[in-house]
């Protein structure tokens, strides 16, 4: 879902500048205070894990913005909400920076969409999916993953339309249906690689997840 720099409007990329600058300055302080040091190594590997999966995309949207694996359910699910912004910030920042992938202009709504909305999406989603016990652990981490893709997708047509790039039914629908068909990917890795992350002696999960 990056989004190239010459396609928001100055407001939009702007506003969401201001939003994800405040809660990443957030993000560190906790996780300084909070994060254990051995848990930066593991979230390294977790970085590169994601980071590899997000180079496969294609341009949706006459290249509006492009279609991939987010990863951000499973950093959240993870590692918890605020290790999991700093987690896709840095993935997000060296796609934007290094390999041109998302505009630098456009870095914080990329970061604002992929590094603090997907995380806070998913942590939300499992603490409502969570009590419900007739569904099986694996399903609601897939649905939490799924959910996850689509919100975010719905919130980048939101921003394309403010920017008077594409109107919002029309950027809403193609995003949509793409990303769930995206979303079922996200959601079948997700569900594989988190029990095996889970019952690693290197999980650092933290207990407050709360955004």
């Amino acid at each position: 879902m990056h989004i190239p720099d010459g396609i928001l409007d100055p407001k939009v990329w702007g506003a969401s500048a201001v939003v994800t600058a405040a809660v990443l300055a957030k993000s560190v302080r906790y996780s300084r205070n909070k994060l254990q040091y051995r848990a930066v190594p593991v979230m390294g590997v977790m970085s590169a894990f994601i980071f590899a999966s997000q180079m496969i995309n294609f341009p949706l949207l006459g290249a509006a913005t492009s279609g991939h694996l987010i990863g951000g359910a499973l950093a959240a699910l993870l590692f918890g909400f605020w290790p999991a912004t700093l987690i896709m910030t840095t993935v997000v920042a060296i796609q934007a920076i290094v390999f041109q992938d998302g505009g630098i202009t456009a870095l914080g709504t990329n970061l604002l969409n992929m590094a603090i909305l997907a995380p806070g999406i998913a942590v939300l989603a499992d603490r409502l999916l969570r009590p419900i016990s007739l569904i099986p652990q694996p399903l609601k981490v897939f649905i939490t993953s799924w959910l996850c893709v689509q919100a975010v997708a719905l919130v980048v047509a939101a921003e394309l339309a403010l920017s008077g790039v594409i109107p919002f039914g029309t950027a809403a629908k193609a995003l949509l249906f793409w990303h769930a068909f995206i979303g079922v990917g996200e959601g079948v890795i997700t569900a594989i690689v988190l029990p095996f992350a889970l019952r690693s002696s290197f999980q650092f999960r933290e207990e407050s997840t709360t955004p």
